[in-house]
């Protein structure tokens, strides 16, 4: 299948270029300026030329604490470019995959959040990227909303490329350990949206709709930083002591979820697949990251 990848210096995109040999997929990546989900006007003309037979929408304004004095442009891209999208390849008749987060819930729950939880944004990110959910169920019937949450990889700027670099310079590092999730390799990621890929290529989805992929158990960042920590320090690489710290020692402009932890039942009975547990995946990125 070829598949048409928008953001193609993201995190998600890049993944899916590597992961594609072996998949069975073709994956062409498109950006700005051919592709700018904040013009409108250059969409249609971008996924015709791609001759694509499924589009995965993995640009997004995803700077989480600009966006809330900057609610315009994050509404533009993650909002009305995601339907816009969603609409040029329903035009071509041919699926869209939507990737989107953790942030349309509240974080207020106890458990793991399904598919079907109430959506209850607490800022403005997480509101643009829900508009946009609904943005793309509204133009194209054959859609999957992919969620996802706490994204690393070897590639661009993520937490643990930036706790790998705080260690170079620091013995000790404070880290909120009052927030809960799912970290989750894009690499992962990339895989799990394979899957899906190919059971829509062999007939269609099991069910088009909203889906769940992030890695297989739970952390807090502070778990996360002191998984990066000691994988590193066994390869001979930076390292630092965490300091558990909560949310309130570390204010943002936008509330973070406590509880950012997403079922993912859903996702694997649909298309057969899993991700494997966060610290296999973390130590992997790491290695990756220090040449070892």
């Amino acid at each position: 299948m070829r598949i048409l990848v928008t953001g193609r210096a993201g995190q998600v995109a890049l993944s899916l270029a590597e992961r594609a040999e072996g998949s069975g997929h073709e994956v062409v990546l498109a950006g700005r300026p051919e592709l700018d989900l904040a013009q409108p006007a250059t969409i249609f003309s971008a996924l015709e030329a791609a001759r694509a037979e499924l589009v995965i929408n993995a640009a997004a304004y995803t700077a989480v604490d600009a966006a809330e004095s900057d609610r315009e442009t994050a509404f533009a891209v993650n909002a009305a470019g995601a339907g816009e999208v969603a609409a040029a390849a329903a035009r071509l008749g041919i699926p869209v995959l939507q990737i989107s987060t953790d942030y349309v819930f509240d974080g207020l729950a106890e458990g793991p959040y399904a598919e079907s939880a109430a959506t209850a944004p607490a800022g403005v990110y997480g509101a643009s990227k829900l508009a946009g959910e609904q943005a793309v169920a509204a133009a194209n019937p054959q859609h999957l909303v992919v969620r996802t949450a706490w994204v690393y990889s070897p590639f661009g700027r993520n937490f643990v490329r930036t706790m790998l670099r705080l260690a170079e310079t620091r013995d000790e590092v404070g880290v909120v350990a009052d927030q809960f999730g799912n970290p989750t390799s894009a690499l992962d990621i990339a895989d799990g949206l394979f899957a899906a890929a190919t059971r829509i290529g062999a007939g269609g989805s099991t069910g088009w709709g909203t889906y769940h992929l992030v890695g297989s158990g739970e952390a807090s960042w502070a778990d996360l930083a002191t998984q990066v920590f000691e994988t590193s320090r066994a390869l001979g690489g930076p390292h630092a002591l965490v300091r558990p710290i909560t949310t309130a020692d570390y204010p943002t402009p936008a509330r973070r979820p406590a509880n950012s932890r997403l079922s993912t039942t859903k996702f694997a009975a649909a298309f057969g697949w899993t991700a494997p547990d966060w610290r296999e995946s973390t130590a992997a990125v790491v290695r990756r990251l220090l040449g070892a």
